[in-house]
């Protein structure tokens, strides 16, 4: 392993240029600057075969979403700092490696050491923290390895395993369309909450076709309540649209484009025909789950890929009805876990106790709307809420922020880090 040493020039570099858009606000700048060393200096390990490990804070593994969230805003650094992109096609390389030593699982041990959860029921190995499948997993790096390249031009991170690594997501999305008939997942933990382990003997709750793809557990590594988890395959729908243009621009392959262009499709389908449902007060919505037997799960969950962050992923922009519809559903107490208290107000999660709110998801709030002045609010209530520690949680407790959880979450960091530059005109490339 080696370390990344001091932290870039160009971050001082990009800390100045965000000054001058930050006069009278100096405590967001603070915050931002300790964030996004925070992140730079604790979680990031350069090793020995140049790829890049990175741990979520304080759990001492890597997941394949936090760690692409985590480097999501040094890609604006990556143009003019040879290091930043280093690092990023590094931690690229390892998702991809990691993909293909198990696509289901979602979290994975530096070495083959054994750690984490190894006492569950699926296919563990010493390599694999956690196997719990979730699609956004497969979507983070696809979307990392295509940022990089917009980004800074960079086209290396696709040679190597990125090809197989892609056939082996196309392959898995493809099989859990059929998970009834086709799926090989099962996974059961004993003695645990519900939400850590799936039913019926651990293939999940029952579903039927609709040209979308199965999850076995959301963002938040909960269990789906219904299979189909709508806002990671609107993910999987963009993710697909880049491999197409990866596969034709950079590739040459037709059938890899072929593939994705199909897949793509179906899953696009079966969101219009299975995601959208009739609400009596917000007319269409999005659901947030549901399993082509007509069930459907109406909320919305703190943790990205989220209904919440439909424009931020790319898949409709903020002005599209059924989004703005959406929006004003899960940002209202219609939805079950959006939280109003003293302290503040926004999107919490099954995952965490009642009544907190996640900076996550105000993060998201501010990132998907236009209006500099609500950018700004949101900023000032995630920097009134850090119970003074300068650093961003998971969640806090609505009417008191001294009550929080994971002091130590660097996914949530650099979501404050990224909205401050969103604020500022700094954006990342997509």
């Amino acid at each position: 392993m080696k370390s990344l040493g001091t932290e870039p020039v160009t971050l001082e570099r990009l800390a100045g240029r965000m000054s001058e858009q930050l006069a009278g606000e100096t405590r967001l700048l603070d915050i931002f600057q300790n964030a996004i060393r925070n992140t730079w200096g604790t979680t990031l390990k350069r090793m020995e075969d140049e790829t890049t490990f990175v741990i979520t804070g304080d759990i001492p593994a890597m997941w394949l979403r936090d760690s692409a969230a985590q480097v999501r805003p040094f890609l604006v650094l990556a143009k003019e700092d040879p290091e930043a992109a280093d690092m990023i096609e590094g931690l690229v390389r390892r998702q991809l490696d990691s993909i293909l030593l198990d696509p289901y699982a979602n979290a994975f041990n530096e070495e083959a050491n054994g750690r984490g959860h190894q006492a569950d029921e699926t296919e563990m190995t010493p390599w694999i923290w956690e196997r719990k499948y979730e699609i956004d997993s497969l979507c983070y790096p696809l979307q990392l390895s295509y940022l990089l390249w917009k980004n800074t031009g960079r086209t290396s991170q696709f040679q190597g395993s990125f090809r197989q690594a892609a056939e082996a997501i196309l392959d898995l999305w493809t099989v859990e369309q059929r998970h009834e008939e086709r799926s090989p997942y099962r996974f059961q933990r004993k003695d645990c909450v519900p939400s850590d382990t799936l039913v019926r003997d651990g293939k999940g709750a029952e579903t039927a076709y609709t040209g979308m793809t199965w999850s076995g557990f959301r963002p938040s590594d909960d269990a789906c309540e219904y299979g189909y988890l709508v806002p990671s395959n609107m993910f999987a729908v963009v993710v697909l649209g880049y491999l197409q243009e990866i596969a034709v621009v950079v590739l040459q392959d037709e059938e890899l484009q072929g593939r994705a262009a199909k897949l793509a499709q179906e899953i696009e389908q079966g969101i219009r025909e299975h995601g959208i449902v009739q609400h009596p007060e917000f007319g269409p919505i999005y659901a947030y789950e549901t399993d082509g037997l007509g069930h459907h799960n109406l909320m919305d969950d703190a943790n990205v890929p989220s209904l919440l962050s439909i424009p931020y992923l790319g898949y409709r922009d903020a002005s599209d009805e059924v989004y703005q519809n959406t929006r004003r559903f899960i940002l209202s107490r219609n939805n079950p876990y959006y939280f109003e208290g003293t302290a503040a107000e926004g999107i919490g999660s099954p995952h965490t106790p009642q009544g907190y709110i996640w900076h996550i998801a105000l993060a998201m709030q501010g990132l998907t709307v236009d209006s500099r002045e609500e950018k700004l609010r949101l900023l000032q209530v995630m920097s009134r809420t850090d119970a003074g520690t300068g650093l961003m949680h998971e969640s806090f407790k609505a009417d008191d922020p001294a009550e929080y959880t994971r002091p130590w979450f660097s996914w949530a960091n650099m979501m404050f880090c990224e909205l401050l530059m969103d604020y500022c005109g700094i954006r990342v490339m997509r």
